[in-house]
């Protein structure tokens, strides 16, 4: 997997999870992974189509999804309240929508699909077309995983060849 095609998604985590909890994060655990995806806690999910497709699933204890949803919206929320997974799925829609600008903003062409609650207890494993990267975010509300799964587009990059080819 190319950094260059990652890293938009980590700075965007990065940012918005700083400026949601307001407070400092820090990069956690990196890893490559070929095994199968296991749930956290509450999980949403992004499928994006395009030059690149693939998957982003956001995933936080049910603890640190309540801290998220308190911290975004001003109120006391409980751990397994609806408003934490809300508030998973809105993390999801900001971070993927800034990856997805700078991407694009670079030459890429993305369709992003509406974010998903991740209720399986496992997930699709890599493929050998596919790689899939898990990191971690510490923050002051507990950590925040994140599991990319992506891959280039065959069709997509055989239109952008022979367009430049003509």
């Amino acid at each position: 997997m190319k950094m260059e095609l990652i890293q938009p998604f980590i700075n965007a985590a990065d940012a918005v999870l700083a400026q949601s909890l307001r407070c400092r994060t820090a990069v956690g655990d990196v890893s490559m992974t070929e095994h199968t995806y296991r749930r956290h806690g509450v999980a949403a999910q992004i499928a994006f189509t395009g030059d690149i497709e693939g998957r982003i699933i956001f995933d936080l204890a049910p603890a640190t999804a309540a801290y998220l949803a308190t911290s975004l919206s001003g109120t006391e929320i409980a751990a397994g309240d609806e408003m934490a997974g809300e508030a998973v799925l809105e993390l999801a829609n900001q971070v993927i929508g800034n990856a997805v600008t700078t991407l694009n903003n670079q030459g890429f062409n993305f369709r992003v699909l509406p974010p998903l609650v991740y209720s399986a207890e496992q997930g699709l494993p890599s493929t050998q077309d596919t790689e899939a990267l898990l990191m971690s975010f510490d923050t002051c509300g507990g950590t925040v995983y994140m599991n990319i799964a992506m891959r280039y587009n065959c069709q997509s990059s055989e239109k952008t060849a022979s367009a430049v080819g003509a």
